[in-house]
């Protein structure tokens, strides 16, 4: 099993994020491999806290910006949105 560090690898604060969390639903970044288990694990590991469901989003790469010949791409990523059963993570408070 990977380090829990590895398998979450960011949290991310977006409008639509900051919104969610009043349902208690928590936006992460996740290692593109990492299934619905070891995301569950890994923020119960991390934050202490108990999670009741996962749910995963693949958003692909996206061709952004043209410089001559070459073209630009964002790097595809993998989103996780995690609902607590109860409890908060601290460390999204006062963003």
């Amino acid at each position: 099993m990977k380090h829990p560090t590895h398998i979450i690898k960011q949290p991310l604060v977006t409008e639509k994020s900051t919104n969610l969390r009043e349902n208690n639903c928590y936006v992460f970044s996740v290692d593109g491999k990492a299934n619905k288990q070891e995301i569950k694990k890994a923020v119960e590991n991390l934050f202490g806290v108990k999670v009741d469901k996962v749910r995963t989003l693949v958003t692909p790469g996206k061709s952004v910006k043209r410089f001559g010949r070459v073209v630009g791409r964002t790097s595809p990523c993998k989103k996780a949105y995690v609902k607590l059963k109860e409890g908060t993570i601290e460390f999204f408070e006062g963003v």
